[in-house]
């Protein structure tokens, strides 16, 4: 049976997308992009999404009414952003609170920041600086049982991670396509000052059942966007969004840093172009926080944050959903 809150809007106030969802001291942090309503065409770089600040959600418990803490961070309160302040991620380390954010520099590169505050819900005060060497969107951060903290990015087309391949930025690198092998998201080891990178990006491999690494072609598997990092049972699931194809899928490794193998479909697609998601324990069970675009009706850049429970049998493999069955 269904909770009464369970694939419906958490919020209906403001559009809400991207959420990524974690527990601390027992209750339920959700940090969300921010949707603002332009009246903008949809573009492949992503043109209309052109968010400008962090809204941090509570809720004492899946039941519960879903809280709207005000303004955790705006764009004109970081010096090195320029504007779209897209998918964020929060952790707590050392009893601080980090919000790990992805915007546009002066330059209209896309860059990770962090900010820090002694609350999950902010204000968050921004560092002077993005992470040195980091780019692309979309970061995740997992703290590993030995204290380590990984953070996975990268974003295809607008998020610009194709065009770092020279290890350069180049907006006229070639994508990978046919028989390319795809491009992974990146990962890095935070420093426990949560200031720099202690190690130097590289990219995630993802396998498939024969141990070959995914090609570009192969939409339906490969990695678009939207990177996503928990544990269960000792095994590392890597999740993550077909983009293309909209699919939320998921890979299994014994490592952080991979390689991990192709599994399967976690859900099938929303209505909306962008499918971007988290994976959060509560109370001893697993849930999808995902958004779709229902509030809105259909509007890509007005979006709105929701959840699901999550079917895992005794070997760990997810069961597929379907959003709207």
């Amino acid at each position: 049976m269904r909770r009464d809150n369970e694939r419906k809007p958490l919020v209906k106030h403001i559009y809400t997308a991207d959420p990524s969802a974690h527990v601390f001291n027992g209750k339920i942090y959700i940090y969300p992009s921010h949707d603002v309503e332009r009246d903008v065409p949809d573009d492949d770089n992503g043109d209309q999404y052109m968010m400008e600040d962090y809204h941090v959600l509570s809720m004492d418990d899946l039941d519960s009414e879903c809280v709207d803490n005000g303004l955790a961070l705006h764009q004109d309160d970081v010096p090195w952003v320029k504007n779209q302040m897209w998918a964020p991620d929060a952790v707590i380390v050392n009893d601080k609170y980090y919000l790990v954010f992805p915007a546009k520099d002066k330059d209209g590169i896309f860059r990770i920041g962090v900010a820090s505050s002694d609350s999950p819900t902010g204000p968050f005060i921004p560092q002077d600086k993005p992470i040195e060497g980091s780019y692309s969107i979309d970061p995740a951060v997992l703290v590993d049982d030995d204290g380590s903290i990984y953070c996975y990015y990268g974003g295809l087309w607008g998020g610009q991670l194709e065009m770092w391949q020279s290890g350069s930025f180049n907006p006229d690198e070639k994508r990978p396509s046919g028989d390319d092998e795809a491009l992974g998201p990146m990962f890095a080891r935070f420093a426990p000052t949560m200031d720099r990178f202690e190690t130097k990006p590289c990219h995630v491999t993802i396998l498939d059942e024969n141990g070959i690494p995914l090609k570009a072609s192969d939409e339906d598997r490969r990695y678009f966007e939207g990177p996503w990092m928990h544990k269960y049972n000792g095994k590392y699931y890597l999740s993550y969004s077909t983009g293309t194809t909209h699919y939320i899928c998921y890979a299994e490794g014994d490592s952080p840093e991979g390689p991990f193998t192709y599994k399967g479909r976690i859900m099938e697609p929303v209505l909306g172009w962008t499918t971007h998601h988290s994976i959060v324990e509560i109370n001893g069970e697993w849930y999808l926080f995902y958004h779709d675009c229902e509030l809105s009706g259909g509007v890509t850049h007005e979006r709105c944050v929701k959840y699901t429970k999550l079917d895992i049998d005794d070997k760990g493999n997810i069961k597929t959903i379907h959003p709207y069955e």
